[in-house]
């Protein structure tokens, strides 16, 4: 099945991935590397393959986007993102999980459909070429969440 012009809306996932760097709250996002929304910043995540439960998909997503290893912890929002052609035919619609994460380990890199992976001081995100919705997200999301360490080591 084909994302553009769904029959019905796709279901994906997205990981809020937050850090503390000193004085510095961080977020974790990837440059997307495939249309439709190929090079904007966005939360890593993806679609969910039919059978997979929603932790297991966005466990699977981050590790293919970032190379690292998290728990999908609680539900942070749910939101669609629906995108008309020119004509204003609805091209792309998808209804998105968003998932606190926690890091376990792994190396930071990008792989799969991203083209960079970085971390990003939240009050810098006016100046990040992102997806619709998504700093509205992550700034919503971070204010009721306590920083985590993005990697523990036992």
């Amino acid at each position: 099945m084909s994302r553009r012009f769904p029959d019905h809306p796709l279901l994906g996932v997205g990981a809020l991935i937050f850090d503390q760097q000193w004085d510095q709250q961080r977020v974790l996002l990837v440059e997307r590397g495939k249309p439709p929304l190929d090079g904007l910043w966005s939360l890593p995540g993806g679609l969910v393959e039919t059978g997979e439960r929603l932790e297991d998909a966005m466990v699977r997503e981050v590790f293919e986007e970032t190379g690292l290893r998290v728990t999908a912890d609680s539900i942070a929002t749910v939101f669609e993102r629906i995108m008309p052609d020119a004509a204003g035919r609805c091209e792309y619609h998808y209804v998105l999980i968003d998932f606190y994460c926690t890091v376990l380990g792994g190396d930071l890199r990008a792989g799969d459909d991203s083209r960079n992976v970085a971390w990003f001081d939240i009050a810098s995100l006016a100046s990040v070429d992102l997806t619709a919705g998504t700093r509205d997200a992550i700034e919503a999301c971070c204010s009721s969440r306590l920083p985590r360490p993005h990697v523990t080591r036992p």
